[in-house]
C-alpha cells in the first residue's frame, strides 16, 4: 500500500459533503459521510455519473444519473445491479488526510 497526502486537514469536507480531486494522478470522490471520510472512484461503472453531483443515504453513495446505490464499506452495488466501485482506505494523520492505493506488481518491480 502507498499512502499519499490528499488534503491538509483544514481542507476536509464538511460533514455530509462530496468533493472531488485528483491524488496520485487519480480522480476520486472524498464523502464525509457520519462523520467518517471514505475516498471512491469518482464515475459510476453503470453510466459513467460522476459521483460529486450525487448524495448518501443509508450508508450508500447514490449515482445521480440512474440513482445506483453503492455500499460506503464495500463498494458493492445494490442488490441485481451487478456492479461495485473501488473504495480506497483513507487515514487522518496529524498533518492531514492520506489515501492509500494498492501498488500494481509492476511498480513494485520497476519503482
Amino acid at each position: 500500500m502507498k499512502w499519499f497526502k490528499a488534503l491538509n486537514n483544514n481542507q476536509i469536507p464538511g460533514q455530509n459533503t462530496i468533493k472531488t480531486m485528483e491524488v496520485a494522478g487519480k480522480q476520486i470522490c472524498l464523502i464525509n459521510n457520519d462523520d467518517k471520510i471514505i475516498a471512491t472512484q469518482s464515475h459510476c461503472p453503470h453510466a459513467g455519473g460522476h459521483f460529486s453531483g450525487g448524495w448518501c443515504k443509508n450508508g450508500n453513495l447514490v449515482c445521480p444519473i440512474h440513482r445506483f446505490e453503492y455500499s460506503l464499506t464495500t463498494g458493492r452495488g445494490a442488490e441485481g445491479q451487478g456492479d461495485y466501485i473501488n473504495i480506497y482506505p483513507t487515514e487522518l494523520r496529524e498533518d492531514g488526510l492520506y489515501i492509500g492505493f494498492e501498488e500494481s506488481w509492476w511498480s513494485k518491480l520497476w519503482g
